[in-house]
């Protein structure tokens, strides 16, 4: 298990999805918090991970989180 998977929620049982399958971290977010920046949106509730907290936070402040949801968004 590596990495981090990214899932962006459209709607009920419509998600876009980027990374493993077998992440460490599975990051989701609606689409309708997606704007928000991620470390906003982690402390706010909005943006859910299951899996450890390790990886997530390096994610997000690298900006690799920001960047992959920005793409799954984009991607219409």
């Amino acid at each position: 298990m590596s990495g981090v998977q990214y899932r962006l929620v459209l709607g009920k049982k419509d998600e876009r999805v980027d990374g493993p399958d077998d992440a460490a971290v599975v990051v989701t977010i609606a689409s309708a918090d997606a704007a928000l920046d991620p470390s906003v949106a982690f402390m706010l509730g909005k943006l859910k991970a299951t899996g450890p907290t390790g990886p997530l936070f390096d994610a997000l402040s690298s900006g690799d989180a920001a960047r992959r949801i920005a793409e799954l968004v984009a991607n219409d």
